[in-house]
């Protein structure tokens, strides 16, 4: 339905999710937030979901915080600070992609460093604005921006506000690559059934492997990696054992 505030569409394994207020250039609303939090979950607890991508209708990804509505009264400080969606898109074990159509700002910024891969469109742009409307972020951003393109040139955007346009957000390795507005999707699409092709279990435990030793020094994550590989390989060569004789007692029936 046109006034719904969250679009869901499936293509095979992969969950297509598009932000539709594009109005008001897809500003969180409390109903967005909530919807993308719920469908988050919904998607989590689905077998058959195993990668989702995070879109936006019309000309922006996300303007953040929909300021208009907690002028209004229907917003407070609470709803600001609440974790809900972020740990909502965290819980859910297969990678995100974003496509980010175009403006990314501030509590769209976070939403887009939210996901796991970035895809651009030439027409994208970023900004954090936290310091000048004077809140600092809590979804993430001062410490997912730094990791990702370094401290001195995260500290550039967060310090000014000034925008960051698509050929610059490449060049400093903040998505992964720009295509025309058109490929935008079928690209993000593409690139979700790669990863939903891969062996079930393993995608997801490979996302946890990554995000949760790039919490760890070096010599810990090299450890956790090296434990979390030889259980995988213990629970690859039983599964091949069991074939292997499941094949032959066959075999032995048809005898």
């Amino acid at each position: 339905m046109s006034d719904e505030v969250l679009k869901i569409e499936r293509d095979g394994a992969v969950a297509i999710l598009t932000l539709n207020r594009p109005d008001a250039m897809n500003a969180l609303s409390r109903a967005l937030r909530e919807a993308l939090s719920a469908t988050f979950r919904a998607i989590e607890a689905d077998p058959e979901v195993r990668v989702a991508v995070l879109t936006g209708a019309g000309r922006a990804f996300c303007a953040g915080f929909d300021l208009k509505e907690l002028s209004e009264g229907d917003g407070n400080a609470a709803d600001i600070a609440s974790n809900d969606l972020p740990e909502a898109m965290g819980a859910f074990s297969g990678p995100v992609v974003a496509a980010i159509n175009g403006h990314a700002i501030t509590g769209g910024f976070e939403l887009a460093l939210a996901c796991d891969v970035l895809i651009a469109s030439t027409s994208a742009r970023f900004a954090d604005t936290h310091a000048r409307v004077g809140i600092l972020p809590g979804w993430g951003l001062s410490q997912r921006l730094p990791r990702l393109i370094g401290a001195s040139r995260a500290k550039e955007i967060s310090f000014t506000g000034n925008f960051v346009d698509a050929e610059q957000a490449l060049a400093w390795g903040l998505v992964n690559r720009v295509v025309e507005p058109d490929a935008l999707l079928p690209t993000c699409i593409e690139l979700a059934q790669a990863m939903a092709s891969c062996v079930p279990g393993v995608l997801e435990e490979y996302k946890a492997l990554i995000d949760t030793g790039l919490g760890m020094p070096l010599d810990a994550a090299l450890a956790f990696e090296a434990e979390a590989g030889i259980a995988s390989a213990k629970r690859a060569s039983a599964a091949a054992i069991a074939a292997r004789r499941g094949g032959v007692q066959s075999r032995g029936r048809e005898q």
